[in-house]
């Protein structure tokens, strides 16, 4: 009977810490669901509705949302910056590069959407690898907008001062140069 009582009372623990685990797991999925479907928000408000509808969305590193459209949409620009944006193949292309720090040559026009603007966590202008960008010379923020890859003698002409409140080129003596275009204010 002690046996039996014993077991009772095991199997009453389990079943008891079973049935408090189970709602604590389901809460966290539905957690993870959440802060997925906000990422995926997040990645899609970096350009039209008409582009990131269709676009591919990669969340970490992962594709989470195949596209059809051959745009690619982020939630984050580096890790964690919370700076959504959406590339043609073209911009992807560079910006693996950059990652990499591979060379990289326009040999075509690119477009990137960044309509959230930086919020907040801007970069140098010159130097796409600055360690504190923030007190870099150039730091700057952007506000929403578009970002342009151009072969490199597209750019003649145009300045790299983001001051003057119209286009400029960022990272103009890297292989990740291109245009920045403001399209509102930040």
């Amino acid at each position: 009977m002690v046996n039996f009582l014993k077991s009772a009372l095991c199997i009453s623990a389990v079943l008891s810490t079973s049935l408090i685990a189970i709602p604590a797991i389901a809460e966290d999925s539905k957690m993870a669901e959440d802060l997925m479907t906000e990422k995926i928000g997040r990645a899609k408000s970096a350009a039209p509705a008409s582009i990131s509808g269709d676009a591919t969305i990669v969340v970490d590193g992962k594709v989470v949302v195949e596209g059809s459209n051959g745009w690619t949409c982020m939630p984050d620009t580096f890790p964690d910056d919370g700076m959504p944006m959406c590339n043609d193949a073209v911009w992807m292309e560079m910006l693996t590069a950059m990652v990499n720090k591979k060379d990289f040559t326009a040999t075509k026009i690119g477009i990137s959407y960044m309509l959230q603007g930086d919020r907040g966590a801007g970069v140098s202008n010159s130097d796409p690898y600055h360690s504190d960008p923030k007190s870099a010379d150039d730091y700057v923020e952007t506000g929403p907008h578009l970002m342009i890859i151009v072969p490199k003698a597209m750019l003649e002409g145009i300045t790299d001062d983001p001051t003057t409140g119209g286009p400029y080129v960022m990272w103009k003596d890297t292989p990740y140069v291109h245009i920045m275009v403001p399209v509102a204010d930040k």
